[in-house]
């Protein structure tokens, strides 16, 4: 009689394997809202996870993502990342060498390579690096690529997320931008009203676990969606993304500065 299945995934090396595990670890202690696959082994550049029955998440489920990220998120805040600054890198408990990778540099590197390879013209990079090096001085969340392939929904009806390689400090509601861009690049033009829904229910789940953690603004959000653009660019036509961003960005109206008298 066999036991349940397992999923076995292949590392470029032992190092990476390991850092995937503190990963799996760091999130499974600190952000337990965030349901992964158990590991079962690490052998050198393998891990062995639990294999998972589910269907890949689609733009209905786009509300109860945003809450379970906040709930993640703000939980990982409370317990550790209070301490985080998103330009440095931050330590994992009893992990040995390995950190969550900073905000910037990560970001930054990727922007050089989108220059060199054609994808980004200067003028485009440049916001982009304006825009991630103010990003940087807020309070820190986690990121860890949330998109449709990386969340697989049960038939309970409940989220499990999968791929933990390259987990990294972020800004709240980086992440939820990164599975709205996603997700529409992946079955195009998502509904206004499902963005805005999906972006209360994102700021009532933070505010309800501290009321330090006040929300993020639509504008700010729509900000990230489109630095997330840029870094998902060159995929395109790759990995189920089939519509371009500026074809499937929202039209959401923005809230109008005040202007003093």
């Amino acid at each position: 009689m066999t036991g349940p299945r397992a999923f076995t995934k292949t590392y470029p090396s032992a190092l990476a394997s390991a850092r995937a595990a503190a990963h799996h670890a760091w999130l499974t202690r600190h952000a337990g809202p965030l349901r992964q696959p158990a590991i079962r082994a690490v052998r050198q550049h393998l891990i062995d996870f639990d294999f998972i029955e589910g269907r890949h998440a689609t733009a209905e489920d786009l509300p109860v993502l945003a809450a379970m990220l906040a709930q993640s998120h703000a939980a990982a805040w409370v317990s550790d990342l209070h301490r985080a600054r998103l330009d440095t890198p931050h330590p994992l408990d009893g992990s040995g060498p390995h950190a969550l990778a900073d905000f910037l540099s990560p970001r930054l590197a990727a922007l050089q390579g989108r220059r060199r390879t054609g994808h980004l013209p200067q003028a485009t990079a440049t916001a982009a690096e304006r825009l991630l090096r103010s990003a940087a001085t807020g309070s820190a969340a986690f990121y860890k690529d949330t998109n449709p392939r990386n969340i697989l929904i049960t038939a309970s009806g409940r989220p499990v997320v999968v791929d933990v390689d390259d987990v990294t400090l972020a800004p709240f509601g980086y992440d939820l931008a990164k599975l709205i861009v996603t997700l529409a690049m992946t079955y195009g033009l998502l509904p206004t009203s499902a963005v805005t829904s999906a972006l209360a229910a994102y700021n009532d789940t933070l505010r309800s676990h501290s009321h330090q953690l006040a929300g993020v603004p639509l504008v700010q959000l729509l900000a990230y969606a489109d630095l997330h653009h840029v870094f998902t660019v060159p995929y395109l036509g790759r990995g189920g993304y089939r519509y371009p961003w500026p074809q499937v960005r929202p039209d959401l109206p923005l809230p109008t500065p005040e202007v003093s008298s």
